[in-house]
């Protein structure tokens, strides 16, 4: 059970992820709009617990705080049962993370929660440093290439307003996603 509202102790059973969002999800948050975490409260803490339970609920590689309607600079990602990811620090709950640099690039599809009948040919770097908040507040720098590399840049991106729609070159980028 997931707690639908962000309070402790009222539970849902369901998972609520802005698909087919209203225009604030659509466009997600600027990086104004969304609150850059100095410290971390007891509130955010819950929400990074929420997100963890949320990302296994959702059977995703990622998810982005405002796509569940949360305005916090927060993402998590676990790309370890993913069969294109060569590199995984496992799941990784990260608040206000900052890319310090990116190397090389590559085309590769891409799905989001929040434009679930769609895919997309996105260019990414393919390996990025970057830095980070862990929910209790321990600083960390670490690297990563590959599908975590996509999939952090891609969570990254939802924090600061632009979806896939916004990365690819033409509509003929975008694909009808197929259905298992």
């Amino acid at each position: 059970k997931v707690a639908a509202d962000g309070e402790p102790g009222r539970m849902s059973p369901t998972l609520e992820v802005a698909m087919r969002p209203p225009e604030v999800f659509v466009r997600e948050l600027t990086p104004e709009e969304g609150q850059r975490l100095k410290s971390i409260s007891r509130r955010a803490k819950y929400q990074a617990k929420r997100q963890r339970a949320m990302i296994v609920l959702a059977s995703s590689t990622g998810m982005a705080a405002p796509q569940i309607a949360v305005p916090l600079r927060m993402i998590a990602i676990d790309v370890r049962d993913h069969p294109k990811a060569l590199a995984s620090h496992g799941l990784m709950v990260l608040v206000n993370p900052t890319v310090v640099e990116e190397s090389g690039s590559e085309v590769g599809r891409e799905g989001c929660l929040s434009l679930p009948e769609i895919t997309a040919n996105v260019v990414r770097a393919v390996r990025v440093r970057f830095c980070a908040l862990w929910p209790d507040e321990q600083q960390i720098e670490s690297m990563t290439w590959g599908f975590e590399a996509r999939a952090l840049l891609h969570e990254i991106d939802h924090l600061d307003g632009t979806l896939i729609l916004d990365r690819v070159a033409s509509a003929a980028e975008v694909f009808e996603r197929r259905r298992k």
